[in-house]
């Protein structure tokens, strides 16, 4: 097996289709089959699913992927190494990160790091935390930065900020009617809530509410915050978010109060592998930020 092998076979699970990934390759789609096969045959078991212009990875294929994907994330990395010992720290930080107040977080430690090290650079995704978290454990983000929940299973993590949930809701709605700046839990058992769509949310939620002998009415669960807040614009229920999506605010229509009694938070972590070596330049970036007292903001 070599190296150019695992490189047309993560291209080929890239685009899911053998001419696309030939074209992208630079080579004929024929061979690149012939090389596929080869593979699956040195491995001793199918990797793709064929079936007339279906392709999906078989179940052995989608863990070999996650082989693939460190193999030559490390053979790059090792060259990447190799030059830096003669250049300065140099080459690409691969970032995962969720919304809210990471982006915030991440641009403060991006900045503070050029400072000291000018020419890396930075790949950013932006996800879910089960997304990014993923991302992580397959190899194609060095770091994340998360909300917990999450499985500690494999990474080193970094506590970085802390804010509190929140509730937000139309200046139409009943809720809008109370005064002052927060909001008891047990108000928002008669009304439709909007929540995070991420799967460990929804228990965490009822959780909150379950020592209230309350069932939380749940009207959608939206993956991204911005909906949340068009939706409690047209009254449809009230938004439950950590308080970063009240950044989102652009007018008197929506308002914001803090859940209390009992108060819950929601804490960013940053997350790295510890089954395998970072990067230089990733492995510099973590100490950074290791070494900062917060995210500063």
């Amino acid at each position: 097996m070599e190296l150019r092998h695992l490189r047309y076979f993560l291209a080929v699970c890239e685009e899911m289709n053998f001419t696309k990934a030939a074209q992208r390759l630079m080579i004929a789609q024929p061979p690149l089959s012939r090389q596929i096969k080869d593979l699956e045959e040195e491995v001793g078991t199918p990797l793709f699913i064929r079936e007339h212009h279906l392709l999906q990875l078989t179940e052995e294929g989608m863990r070999f992927r996650t082989y693939a994907n460190r193999i030559v994330t490390l053979a790059d990395r090792s060259l990447e190494d190799i030059k830096e010992m003669h250049t300065g720290l140099k080459g690409t930080v691969y970032i995962a990160e969720v919304e809210g107040k990471a982006p915030r977080i991440l641009s403060n430690y991006i900045s503070s790091f050029m400072e000291k090290y000018p020419d890396v650079q930075y790949t950013i995704w932006n996800g879910n935390s089960d997304e990014a978290t993923q991302r992580v454990r397959n190899g194609l983000a060095d770091i994340a930065i998360i909300m917990e929940p999450f499985d500690p299973q494999g990474f080193h993590s970094i506590p970085l900020y802390t804010e509190p949930w929140i509730a937000m809701f139309s200046v139409d709605h009943p809720l809008a009617k109370i005064g002052g700046k927060t909001l008891p839990l047990a108000m928002l058992a008669d009304h439709d809530l909007i929540i995070p769509s991420r799967g460990s949310r929804l228990q965490e939620i009822t959780d909150w509410f379950a020592p209230l002998n309350i069932t939380p009415k749940i009207r959608a669960k939206i993956a991204n915050a911005t909906t949340a807040y068009e939706l409690c614009q047209k009254n449809v229920g009230v938004a439950i978010y950590p308080a970063a999506a009240g950044d989102l605010i652009r007018d008197e229509k929506v308002m914001i109060k803090e859940i209390t009694k009992p108060g819950h938070k929601a804490t960013y972590v940053l997350i790295y592998p510890d089954n395998y070596p970072l990067s230089p330049v990733a492995d510099k970036f973590v100490e950074h930020i290791s070494g900062l007292t917060g995210p500063g903001l």
